[in-house]
């Protein structure tokens, strides 16, 4: 649609502002309701679609089918209408990303995360097929990651009742979806049902764990007919650190056979559950979406999870109580007291300034001229408070990046924006030269996307960036490493803290 519906009121309350997407059916806007005075997303169909009674009746099935859903993991529908003839959506606007996106900047996730997003739209489909609704495309474009890096299924624009007549819609053997997704049944045409969403569910944790879809293919049809015919790539060889219990998740999801295939979502949450469990446990930490998954586990999986990891609260006061009863002995035995350090503040804040509140989640490894990946399981340690945890860089040789690799780094995420003032890090690889450079909406593709703050420094053990010129808000804050230590095939940073006007 053109650029001239901006500024549209519809039906005298929804303000069309921003056009945010599009397909042959539709277009989606972010619009602001004057009514509420609230940011939405609008669906609004296409006006030479709208006089297609069959496609206005899937339009129309997608309001009815996603007004019946209320999940936390399902982006939910506000209002439905018509103006001037056309139909319209109405939606809650989730600031963010989708997976696909997600998975274009990052490559392959890290295993915790990818299993509790699986878990979330599972969740998802679940309530769904409740309703006896299909979702019948289920991909990552599908699913965005909001703000707090919850996964929401969206864009039901193909689901059907599974109790309704296939007249007008499937029954001319047209096969709807995204063939990268797409069931075998689905591609041949075949009764689709929630057996078919949670195959491209497992194709999509195949995704989100090697970075790849499993198959390609000349065209859309060479791809469908490969999800027909040929097996699965086997998971473990693209990512050789899945678990076999994991492993045989994707395996269940997506056999060709229905009869080996999982029978319905709770199914396939259960063992799910079971994965994530286990994969916490092997790792010894979870970071970002599966920490939060980690806490909403049954019991039965939550058993598998290490005390500290399930129960950080009663581990921490634990640990803190066993750091007393040490610390009296400790004083009662020796004449002489020594104070520590200290492991909350990198450096000391200036006057009039005071550190912003990053919670772990916060930090993202970045390498746009790489693979995109840089130790990104390890980002979580700058924000610990524990100078002994670090993120490193990969190993390279010499202490200059290899051609045309300019520099790698780890930024923070202060959303939704902060006027940074300074800067810190602590590291145990001093001698590294760095700079840091703020960003605002998405996370630039490359560093010429970025501003820079703070010129290139060679870092001590506690290096201070001050920007104090700077007197704009910025929701990102990158560390941008363009040399490693002399003699040192990497650079670590044990911590950082962004200090903001007090």
């Amino acid at each position: 649609m053109s650029s001239g519906l901006l500024g549209t009121l519809l039906s005298g309350r929804y303000r069309l502002d921003a056009r945010i997407g599009s397909g042959g059916m539709s277009t989606v806007y972010r619009a602001f309701d004057t009514t509420l005075e609230r940011e939405v997303a609008i669906k609004l169909m296409n006006r030479e679609i709208a006089a297609k009674p069959d496609q206005l009746e899937r339009f129309r099935r997608e309001a009815r089918a996603v007004a019946q859903l209320s999940h936390p993991h399902v982006v939910g529908i506000i209002d439905a209408g018509e103006d001037s003839s056309r139909p319209y959506i109405v939606f809650e606007y989730v600031e963010g990303e989708t997976l696909k996106q997600r998975i274009r900047r990052l490559g392959r996730l890290p295993i915790g995360e990818a299993v509790a997003y699986a878990i979330e739209i599972a969740r998802a489909l679940e309530a769904a097929h409740a309703r006896h609704i299909v979702h019948r495309d289920v991909k990552p474009q599908n699913v965005l990651i909001d703000e707090e890096g919850s996964a929401k299924v969206t864009d039901f624009g193909i689901a059907r009742m599974l109790d309704d007549e296939e007249e007008g819609l499937t029954a001319d053997g047209r096969v709807l979806g995204t063939t990268d997704y797409v069931s075998p049944e689905q591609a041949l045409g075949h009764p689709v049902t929630g057996q078919s969403d949670l195959y491209s569910l497992g194709i999509v944790l195949f995704e989100m764990l090697t970075g790849d879809v499993p198959y390609r293919g000349e065209n859309q049809v060479a791809v469908a007919m490969k999800h027909v015919r040929e097996p699965l790539p086997d998971v473990q060889v693209r990512r050789p650190e899945v678990s076999a219990a994991l492993a045989a998740v994707v395996d269940s999801a997506t056999d060709k056979e229905l009869s080996h295939r999982y029978p319905d979502a709770a199914a396939m949450i259960a063992d799910l559950e079971d994965a994530l469990a286990i994969e916490a446990a092997r790792a010894g930490q979870t970071t970002g979406e599966a920490t939060t998954v980690l806490r909403t586990l049954p019991k039965r999986a939550r058993r598998r999870v290490p005390l500290r990891l399930r129960s950080p609260g009663l581990f921490v006061a634990v640990a803190v109580l066993a750091g007393i009863v040490v610390a009296l002995v400790a004083l009662l035995g020796s004449q002489q007291a020594h104070r520590g350090t200290g492991t909350h503040r990198v450096a000391p804040t200036a006057p009039g300034l005071r550190e912003d509140n990053l919670s772990q989640s916060a930090a993202h490894d970045y390498d746009p001229q790489g693979d995109h990946v840089e130790h990104h399981a390890d980002v979580s340690n700058v924000l610990d408070g524990n100078p002994t945890t670090t993120w490193s860089t990969e190993q390279y040789q010499g202490d200059a990046f290899p051609p045309p690799k300019t520099g790698v780094g780890i930024y923070v995420d202060a959303a939704p924006g902060a006027v940074g003032k300074e800067l810190g890090l602590t590291t145990p690889t001093p001698g590294f030269r760095a700079a840091v450079y703020g960003a605002n909406g998405r996370v630039p593709a490359n560093i010429g996307g970025w501003t820079k703050l703070a010129v290139s420094q060679q870092t001590t053990s506690h290096t201070t960036f001050k920007f104090a010129a700077n007197t704009k808000s910025y929701r990102y804050f990158l560390v941008w490493i363009t040399k490693l230590p002399p003699g040192k095939q990497q650079a670590s940073i044990s911590e950082i803290s962004l200090s903001i006007p007090g």
